[in-house]
């Protein structure tokens, strides 16, 4: 019986899983019509268009484009605060996440 050619995305998709599992890769890429591996960023990039592009207006030239991102960086990650995680900033969140572990540095042996 007379297979058909894979076709060029098929064929693609089963050297990358192939690729992914010989190297013991657990591929991040979902099926067809998935959108969760994008939901986050999809997410992130409507806020931060809402947030920083809309509310200043058309930005003139890149480096306003880059001064804008790097200060909306900045407030999202030390300044916002966030509803999800008590009302706290990410990385005030984040910070005293870490404090609370556990020390799991090995002590040196005598």
């Amino acid at each position: 019986m007379l297979q058909r050619p894979l076709e060029p995305k098929q064929y693609t998709s089963f050297r990358l899983a192939a690729h992914l599992a010989g190297e013991h890769i657990a591929a991040s890429i979902g099926t067809v019509g998935d959108a969760l591996d994008n939901a986050l960023m999809e997410s992130t990039i409507g806020l931060y268009k809402t947030e920083l592009i809309k509310r200043r207006g058309p930005c003139r030239t890149l480096t306003d484009v880059e001064l804008g991102t790097a200060e909306w960086i900045d407030w999202y990650n030390n300044r916002r605060l966030h509803g999800e995680i008590g009302h706290v900033p990410p990385v005030e969140y984040e910070t005293a996440f870490y404090l609370s572990q556990p020390n799991l540095q090995l002590e040196a042996q005598p």
